[in-house]
């Protein structure tokens, strides 16, 4: 499974991906970018399985990007988890709107990362 973790902070961004190794979760590869745009460029010139993303980003944010990627036939089908603080009914409801598969609230565990993952992957 090829994960790309979005968020424009490379703490969050790290701590998402020890998360992700420690949760056992089967990874070919982890892909990373800092905001939504830089997120879209990889997604056009890679294939990921699935998608981690902050919300608040510079840019593009990641309620911007998840509308982007569901709108388009390529990138629809794509899980995307969302990692964030911003975990407001109104945020999640737009989230669920927007076709987010799951929503995790900072802070986190590798065991919740874990059980997220297979939810959507079983």
């Amino acid at each position: 499974m090829r994960i790309l973790i979005v968020d424009d902070s490379s703490t969050m961004r790290k701590i998402v991906l020890r998360s992700i190794r420690k949760s056992g979760v089967k990874v070919t590869e982890i892909l990373e970018a800092q905001n939504g745009k830089e997120a879209l460029d990889i997604i056009c010139s890679s294939q990921v399985d699935l998608i981690f993303t902050d919300i608040n980003m510079p840019e593009m944010n990641g309620l911007e990007l998840i509308k982007e990627l569901k709108s388009s036939p390529n990138t629809s089908s794509i899980p995307i988890i969302i990692i964030s603080t911003e975990g407001t009914d109104d945020v999640i409801s737009e989230a669920k709107q927007l076709g987010v598969d799951s929503f995790i609230r900072k802070p986190f565990t590798p065991e919740t990362v874990k059980a997220e993952v297979e939810k959507i992957t079983n």
